[in-house]
């Protein structure tokens, strides 16, 4: 990514037009930013929302390149992207990321405006964008989740944070201050990316039932039905109902990673006691209150989680010039994934940053525009399904009226 200095507004560059650089800049710092955040999200972590933070290199990079606002349409890129991605944008995977991003990319910004380069380095901006991001998430985290045992996973998460912010501050130091060198490459065949990864597949029933903007708003229909519904095992039962439609139609439910994130936050409720003793394990104590505390938090957490599979495809438009420009990163995405073969781990920095200037001198097409409509039969499942949501929840609200 020193290599991409070599873009950069200078001496060299005037009489560019900028609000073009600005944008081929941003969509090329977007799609690393969600190829990183690719890359991160197949490490092992205890909790899904526990990131080190690689993705936030790019995001390091451009505070020497873009005025606050592009910057902020960065970050934007990067969160949305990234939920789109992973099917996260009904969950509190996507809360949690939008949080610790901002606070962090908020933070970075002014340190390096106020403090200047010559007087903070990217190693203090890295460490202090980590820890700001750990500490929001980490306040998100006692707030939906583990409420006091929180203070548990503190320590260790905060002193990842400040390892992998320390990392990726000595990267940026060093790759900003090497000399931007001329790419040695090769005449090599460029491939033709054929369409991006928010293609719909022809051979997939739930991709041509059902267009991407009606499952989006069955999403938003559904999502009130769980967080609204107070009852534990009611909710338990529609985290199955989702649970069992999102490996109906085919999407990815990784049940072991699924029964151990439940596992492990009933378990750090369990630590702060507090109702009726069911067992006890010498001073270890099971109790009702804290079990069930859990089990609604554990469920809630993987609900949203399937919700945002079913519910979320990467051909889901947005519209505007935002979306456009989402648009367009997500497509130098796939293009970075169909070549990321190129990519070994010795030099995986710098074949990051060839990759992005070779992409930045081709034009990657847009595939052709396909207006996936929703079959009759979807509309019809759709429905049924909406209804079976809210089932649960008519049920509890009819229970707790009182009988006249």
């Amino acid at each position: 990514m020193a290599k991409m200095s070599m873009l950069l507004p200078g001496s060299e560059t005037c009489g560019f037009d900028k609000r073009a650089f600005y944008r081929k800049t941003l969509a090329l710092l977007g799609a690393c930013c969600l190829f990183l955040s690719a890359v991160e999200y197949l490490l092992p972590k205890p909790l899904p929302f526990l990131r080190i933070g690689i993705a936030n290199l790019p995001l390091m990079l451009a505070l020497d390149i873009f005025p606050f606002g592009t910057f902020l349409i960065l970050v934007c890129i990067k969160v949305f992207g990234q939920a789109l991605i992973t099917g996260t944008l009904f969950s509190y995977v996507f809360l949690f990321s939008l949080t610790g991003t901002f606070f962090s990319a908020l933070l970075m910004f002014a340190l390096r405006r106020i403090l200047k380069p010559h007087r903070i380095t990217f190693v203090g901006i890295g460490t202090a964008g980590a820890m700001v991001s750990n500490v929001s998430q980490l306040a998100l985290a006692h707030v939906f989740i583990f409420r006091e045992s929180a203070r548990y996973i503190a320590p260790p998460f905060l002193a990842a944070g400040l390892i992998t912010g320390i990392a990726l501050g000595v990267f940026c130091e060093v790759f900003t201050r090497q000399r931007a060198v001329s790419s040695e490459q090769g005449a090599e065949g460029r491939e033709q990316v054929a369409g991006s990864g928010a293609s719909v597949s022809e051979n997939n029933f739930y991709e041509r039932l059902f267009s991407a903007r009606a499952l989006f708003v069955t999403g938003l229909f559904i999502m009130p039905a769980l967080l609204f519904n107070p009852s534990t095992e009611f909710r338990v039962l529609l985290f199955l109902f989702l649970w069992f439609l999102v490996w109906l139609f085919g999407r990815n439910t990784k049940p072991l990673l699924t029964i151990l994130v439940i596992a492990g936050i009933v378990a750090f409720n369990l630590l702060i006691p507090y109702g009726r003793v069911l067992f006890s394990f010498g001073p270890f104590k099971i109790t009702s209150g804290a079990l069930t505390a859990g089990i609604h938090r554990a469920v809630t957490f993987e609900a949203l989680i399937m919700l945002s599979k079913l519910s979320i495809r990467q051909d889901l438009k947005i519209p505007g010039a935002f979306g456009d420009l989402l648009g367009e990163s997500l497509r130098i995405f796939s293009a970075m994934m169909n070549r990321k073969f190129r990519i070994t781990p010795k030099t995986f920095i710098a074949d990051i940053d060839n990759l992005l200037l070779e992409l930045n001198a081709e034009e990657i097409p847009a595939p052709v525009a396909r207006k996936q409509k929703t079959t009759p039969a979807g509309y019809a499942v759709l429905v049924i399904v909406i209804i079976l949501s809210w089932l649960p929840w008519l049920i509890s609200f009819l229970k707790q009226t009182p009988k006249i």
